[in-house]
């Protein structure tokens, strides 16, 4: 790798030896003259730092070209080279620290061990990433002109005809993304229905590009709104941004298989948290319940059902006229509120309710008065609350920048939800943190602070306000249209307008940032905020959030359910896409989406069948709309018989999952995977998007068509047992055809090589689970033997320390073995080990302790 300095040297001689000629069958759509090196470049044998100008006269596009940039890369690991590409004066908006730690860089010392190779051009200037060990590209930004302006950055880096692309999340689309004529517009945004082609509520800019060679990942940290681009020239593909400002700030995952680029990418926007053991369980809500003696009646009805359920949530019925932090006094009074919590408790169940961040505009709601006074709430230039309509009606919203926020949201959750005198919740949910807005356009309040204001027939006012108090730095240029940019990015709101249904985006923040630059952050920083106050309830417990919008890097904080989907198969098989996306490409493992659907009226073939996916998927919670009848399971037969076994089955594998759950958080290793993780030389897993593996072992292949009692699964070159009869299938890269699958029936495999830790039996709770002792599982490979392993703690600790055990097994063809460190004390014993394989099953009986390591002989 010294051919990178190597080659920095020459390039500043004027020796040009990588210059790629422009595209003639693509020419320059605006004719800007792109930037050239300026000066001396300064390269040592870890980083290389340029300053760039403009190579010509500016084209001033959609904003004004910035005439000097400065260019500073970095190799921070062996595996993880970072690119950098901002202003000279360190104007244009950055992420803020406290908003996105940046990973810590190793300082290698040379380049020698470096997996990737960064070489670029002078005039104009280019880049190039390469593979070291092999010179393949990986990105190449030559032949089409680099584009900063003040509300526009351009960059094109082109792509072989046979890439596989995959991540740029939150989408409903297919997992691995079309070829061409494609594009992924990045802009929070409430999102009904979860259309295709859109934008939804999460913005995460990395893509996985998977080859037969190899596979890595590209991950640029920009929050402004964004269309990324796919398409095909004459010669080739290519992938491009436009974004409306920020910087060109990339991290390239050397790879090369696509777990370790995952892993990678966890790494570098923060680890995933862990979760509570409870977490795992099954949860049941519904918008609309009318009082608490209705969710009690659920509640009742699922335990007559036999329906294991482990939480209930409170959607925003509970809140008197909206209102966060308020039950209603008639419908949900609070003192039987708690009782009714309390209750759920002694059970080993529990609650969860919701929050919005629009707070009612009303001085004698304490929640308001209280923010007012830390002067929490973001402003419009008039001085006044900037102010909108959310579900409490006329509202304003948190300005999460400002430095008395947090003390003031932290204090509101304390007073709500101290268990000595409020409610004892055992986690929170913030919706609409997009932020959605109500109003439908930017004429719904007029600029006086009232609770009833008539539409002004006037476009609002510039709303960015002057905060002198603030640093500049990276603050954002000034003089900018931040209302309606030139550059429009393709979000879904009305006109493609960006304030549509969310916050002005001229409004200023308490830091002097803008909401035009913040806006894709809003909820992030809502899931970060919840995050702070419960640990300040609650030291030593691991907070439990769930939150509907995302950025990169929102799974350190919290978890995610897909938004508001139908009650359709189309959206049953979409759940299974967007999983993937979020747990083996975005970091965040504790996701799902709303079974049985939302939006309309859940039918009970659908309800059967997304029973059994949900149960193998990590957050597995039954949820409907105010306008769709109720669809508890046990409203249905079939659904009834189908959930038993599902939750059954779910719960006995509760610690396979909670150990992956572990691992993703130590080390960013997916909870589950699309095959092509496993088997990523078979092209024949590229497209596959209806199987999935959970955890390493498992082999996920479910009935999601209409009508259907079959199911077509691809087996790579493996070999697989049947989880349910211990069948030994031989997989050989092809489609197979299973028939007759009942409704309560879902085709799972196990694959070869791996031990999967059971317990004997499932429970009406995660606690009555615990409770219970292993079946171990082995699974023998091609080879004869198999591995595995299993975490164990108390399920809810947030630091954990010594009270846990890291267990390790093995499987040698004749010896089982289990190793590792035994920190958890418990009473449960492997009460069996049975080994599968070519010789049919083998099973020994016993009681062996999980407080040492043990040996024996099958």
């Amino acid at each position: 790798m010294a051919v990178l300095w190597l080659s920095a040297v020459l390039l500043v001689l004027g020796t040009v030896p990588l210059v790629l000629s422009a595209n003639s069958s693509d020419p320059d759509r605006y004719g800007c003259p792109g930037y050239e090196v300026d000066g001396e470049v300064t390269a040592s044998r870890n980083s290389l730092n340029a300053n760039l100008k403009l190579a010509g006269d500016a084209c001033n596009i959609h904003g004004t070209d910035i005439s000097r940039l400065k260019l500073t890369v970095e190799y921070q690991t062996d595996l993880r080279l970072h690119v950098k590409i901002e202003d000279a004066d360190s104007q244009v908006y950055q992420i803020q620290d406290q908003v996105l730690p940046r990973p810590p860089s190793a300082s290698i010392t040379t380049t020698d061990t470096a997996w990737l190779n960064f070489t670029y051009t002078t005039k104009p200037f280019t880049f190039k990433v390469t593979r070291a060990a092999t010179g393949e590209v990986l990105f190449n930004t030559a032949g089409s002109p680099l584009i900063f302006e003040s509300q526009y950055v351009h960059l094109r880096t082109s792509l072989p005809r046979n890439v596989n692309l995959y991540g740029l999340g939150e989408h409903s689309d297919s997992f691995r993304l079309p070829d061409s004529n494609y594009k992924r517009t990045m802009w929070n945004s409430e999102s009904p229905f979860i259309p295709q082609n859109s934008n939804l509520y999460g913005t995460h800019p990395v893509y996985y590009d998977h080859r037969t060679t190899g596979t890595h990942g590209v991950f640029l940290l920009n929050a402004n709104g964004m269309d990324i681009d796919l398409g095909r020239t004459d010669t080739g593909r290519y992938l491009e941004y436009n974004t409306i400002g920020g910087i060109l700030d990339f991290y390239f995952f050397t790879g090369p298989d696509p777990a370790t680029v995952s892993e990678q990418y966890a790494l570098t926007v923060g680890l995933p948290a862990m979760m509570p053991y409870w977490a795992l369980g099954f949860h049941q809500c519904k918008y609309g319940w009318k009082d608490l003696d209705h969710v009690k009646e659920v509640v009742a009805n699922y335990s007559a059902a036999g329906i294991p359920l482990e939480t209930m949530w409170g959607d925003i019925d509970y809140m008197d006229k909206r209102r966060d932090f308020t039950p209603d006094p008639a419908r949900f009074p609070l003192d039987r509120y708690k009782d009714f919590i309390n209750s759920l408790h002694r059970n080993n169940q529990h609650y969860v309710m919701i929050l919005d961040p629009g707070i009612a505009n009303d001085p004698s709601y304490p929640t308001f008065s209280r923010g007012a006074q830390k002067g929490a709430f973001l402003r419009a230039d008039d001085g006044f609350f900037y102010r909108g309509r959310q579900w409490a009606g006329e509202v304003v919203w948190p300005d999460w920048f400002a430095p008395d926020t947090q003390t003031w949201w932290t204090d509101e959750i304390q007073l709500t939800f101290d268990p000595s005198h409020g409610l004892p919740v055992d986690g929170l949910w913030v919706d609409m943190d997009e932020a959605s807005n109500m109003c439908d356009n930017t004429l719904c309040f007029g600029e006086k602070p009232t609770l009833t204001s008539a539409p002004t027939p006037t476009p609002p006012k510039n709303h960015r306000r002057n905060y002198p108090q603030a640093p500049k730095f990276h603050q954002g240029l000034p003089n900018r249209n931040l209302f309606t940019p030139s550059y429009h990015i393709a979000n879904h709101a009305k006109d493609h307008s960006l304030s549509g249904g969310t916050l002005y985006t001229n409004i200023t923040n308490a830091d002097g940032t803008t909401q035009y630059d913040t806006h894709n952050l809003y909820g992030h920083l809502t899931a970060l905020a919840t995050r702070t106050a419960l640990l300040t309830l609650h030291p030593r417990l691991r907070p439990f959030i769930l939150t509907r919008s995302t950025f990169s890097g929102t799974g350190s904080l919290a978890t995610h359910w897909f938004g508001d989907n139908a009650s359709t198969w189309p959206h049953l098989r979409a759940s299974i896409t967007q999983m993937l996306s979020f747990t083996a490409l975005h970091a965040m493992p504790m996701v799902g989406s709303d079974v049985c659907g939302f939006n309309l009226a859940a039918k009970e073939h659908l309800c059967t069948r997304w029973a059994m996916v949900g149960a193998f998927q990590p957050f597995y919670r039954n949820h409907a709309d105010i306008t769709a009848p109720d669809q508890e399971f046990y409203r249905w037969e079939l659904v009834t018989r189908a959930a038993k076994r599902a939750i059954e089955t779910r719960y006995r594998l509760l610690d396979y999952v909670y150990t992956a759950l572990y691992k993703a958080s130590e080390t960013g290793r997916p909870i589950a995977s699309p095959l092509w993780f496993a088997w990523p030389g078979d092209e024949a897993t590229y497209a596959v998007e209806r199987q999935w593996l959970w955890g390493e072992y498992l082999l996920v292949s479910p009935v999601v068509e209409e009508g259907s009692m079959q199911v077509e699964m691809y087996l790579p070159e493996d070999v697989f047992y049947d989880f349910w009869t211990g069948e030994r299938v031989q997989g050989g890269g092809k489609v197979v055809v299973m028939v007759d699958v009942g409704w309560d029936e879902i085709p799972v495999h196990v694959r070869g090589g791996g031990i999967v830790p059971m317990r004997v039996r499932g429970g009406m709770t995660t606690e009555e689970v615990r409770r219970e002792n292993f079946e171990i599982l082995v699974a023998e490979g091609l080879n004869g033997t198999a591995k595995g392993e299993l975490y164990l703690d108390d399920g809810v600790s947030l630091e954990a320390g010594r009270n846990k055990s890291v267990i390790e097994f093995s499987w040698d063809g004749e010896w089982f073995v289990m190793n590792g460190t035994f920190g958890f004390e418990t009473t449960v014993v492997v009460e069996r080990v049975k080994v599968t394989g070519v010789n049919g099953t083998r099973v020994e009986e016993g009681s062996w302790g999980l407080n040492a390591g043990f040996k024996v002989q099958i």
